[in-house]
Order: structure tokens, then sequence, then C-alpha cells
């Protein structure tokens, strides 16, 4: 019984569900609850809160790793991801509806889209067992981002910190520059691995052995049936729901990996990903928001590593605060190379 209340606190992210419940649901002010949560209390209580570095003992991560009930809680985050999209299509249709409410509902549609969508499926992603990396696919679906998951498992954790890697931010580079090279690159960078892949098992690249054009039949299905059931609007407004969830996914990648680099081994070939580099953050709403992601250094250390079981390094490089907070300040480009040099410089970063 003790051993399922632990895994209870990772129950706080569907806040946001909530919260979009009453979004889609409502009307004025309700609309906007999950930005207000999201990017204005959760950040104002992370200053007021310490970091906490703790680690689980032995005995503690045994158990943890265990314990289903933390993979029941990324399950059932598949099956309230599909149903909050369902309410939302029909939110939008409801006749007299203002065009700020429309826009409070698409935001919020895409903060779920960032936070369940890819999020949840970045981590059963990373998963061996393929009904878990099915629902990790299905989840990507659900924002347009199934590309996601062919490029971060075999792109990025490969490339990362390297100038080979889309979604790793260089120093100096703002996150508005830093957009159209990730969301083009990690794109692109899919179809050559798929593509790779195919050809070094003999076979044609344009095919439907091709995972990636598997996906895109899949995708484009997908956003015909939302045209054929719900209409125009709800499929332009869905579209974009999904584009504001992929820009938080990759202003979450600018913020984890930013001005940090690998040093060359050989030509062709870099050192290890080591935990210094990630920027890490052990700020507890922001690391039980998105299920331990802000634990980023260990999870590239060792991305097998299940997200309770993840740790804080001693030589991970330390945000000053929270995700939510770290991704409103990187919308401020000289307020964020101010924070994050004198961090830089303080924590004495080989960048």
């Amino acid at each position: 019984m003790i051993r399922s209340i632990k895994s209870f606190k990772y129950l706080t992210p569907f806040v946001l569900y909530v919260l979009a419940m009453i979004s889609f649901r409502g009307n004025g002010i309700l609309c906007w609850l999950p930005l207000l949560y999201t990017f204005f209390v959760v950040p104002s209580v992370e200053l007021l809160i310490k970091p906490d570095a703790k680690n689980l003992d032995e005995v503690e991560e045994a158990l943890a790793k265990s314990n289903k009930s933390y993979d029941l809680i990324l399950y059932a985050a598949v099956v309230m991801q599909y149903f909050s999209l369902y309410t939302f299509f029909n939110s939008i249709q409801i006749a007299g509806i203002s065009n700020v409410d429309i826009a409070g509902k698409v935001i919020t549609m895409g903060l779920l889209c960032g936070t369940f969508g890819i999020n949840v499926a970045h981590e059963l992603g990373h998963r061996v067992n393929k009904l878990e990396q099915t629902l990790a696919k299905l989840l990507l679906l659900t924002s347009l981002y199934m590309h996601f998951y062919i490029d971060h498992n075999q792109g990025h954790h490969k490339h990362v910190a390297t100038p080979g890697d889309p979604s790793s931010a260089r120093l100096n580079q703002s996150v508005y520059a830093f957009w159209p090279q990730t969301l083009i690159g990690t794109y692109l960078s899919a179809w050559h691995i798929a593509g790779k892949d195919l050809m070094k098992k003999g076979k044609k690249v344009f095919s439907l052995q091709n995972e990636m054009l598997q996906f895109q039949i899949i995708q484009a299905a997908f956003v015909f049936g939302v045209y054929w059931f719900w209409g125009t609007t709800v499929t332009i407004l869905f579209v974009i729901a999904a584009l504001i969830g992929g820009m938080l996914l990759e202003t979450v990648n600018y913020i984890e990996h930013y001005g940090l680099s690998r040093n060359k081994t050989s030509e062709d070939s870099y050192e290890r990903v080591q935990p210094h580099h990630s920027w890490n953050s052990n700020h507890v709403i922001g690391r039980l928001m998105l299920f331990e992601l802000s634990r980023h250094s260990d999870h590239h250390y060792l991305a097998s590593r299940k997200y309770q079981v993840l740790r804080h390094m001693d030589n991970a490089p330390q945000m000053p605060t929270g995700y939510p907070g770290m991704i409103l300040l990187s919308l401020v480009p000289p307020l964020w190379f101010k924070v994050m040099h004198a961090q830089i410089k303080k924590q004495g970063i080989q960048v």
C-alpha cells in the first residue's frame, strides 16, 4: 500500500488535465486557467520552494522499479489525452463562442500536446516493451509529432551537445533562431535515419517499410478524420494546437542543452555523453509536472532509466529555476543570455 501511495505524487501532472477540462467546457477566464497555472502559478511557487536534490537509496529504487503503479499512471495519460482531444474538438464547435475563448482553448490543447502528447510519449518511447512503444506513437499522433520517436531515440541521444544535433542549442543562439533549426532539422533527421536503416537492410528507402513514410500516412489519415467529423475550422485549430505542442517541446530542448558541448575524440566521434552535457533542475513542482524530465542529466547518461528513479547528478549544471520559469525566461533573449551565461561562469561549465 505504501509503495502505491509514493507513486500518487505523479498524479499531480493531471491538475493540468483537470484545468483543461474546465477550459474546454467553460468560457471567459476559465479558458485560460491552464496557461495561468503553467506559466504563472507554478513558476511563482517554485521561486519560494527550495530544490530537492535527494535521490532514492538502493532499496527505495528497487521498490520503485518494481512498482507497476508508475507505469499505470502513464497508460492512463494516453486514454486521457485522447479524451481531452475529443472534448476539445466538440468545445470549439459551440455556437457563439468568442475568438478569445477559442484562443484560450487552442493554447490549452497545445499545452496538453506538449506535456502529455509528447512528454509522456518521450518516457514510453524509451521502453523496450512493444506495447509501450505503440502507446508512445499513439500519443505523438495527437501532436502530429511522430517523427520525434525516430529522431529522439536514434538521433538526439547519439548526437546531443554536438553540431550534428538540431535539438541542441548553441551558445548565444536565441530560442527564436533555434525553433526553425530544430523543427525542420529533427524532421529531416528522422527521414535520414529511417532511410539509412532500410539501406542497411538492403531494402528500398521509399517504400511502405519506411517508418517515416508510415508515420506521414497515419498522421494524414488522422487529420482527414478530424476534418471528416468536425470540419475545416476544427482541423485548422487542431493543427495549430499540435504546432504549439511541438514548439513547447522544442523550447524544452532549448533550455536542456543550451550552450553545452561535447569534446571531439577523433575526426568523426565525440566523447561519451556525460551528466554535464545537460542542464538539470531539482525544482520539485516542475519535476513532478513533467514526470522528472527536468532530471535530464541522468536521463541522457542512461536513457533506459525509468522516470521514477532518475537521479540528481552532482556534476550536472543546475538551472536557476524549474522548467516553466526557464521557458518564460528563454522568450526574452537578453535576459536569458544574462542569467544563463552567469550560470555557466559560476559553475565553471565548458562550452
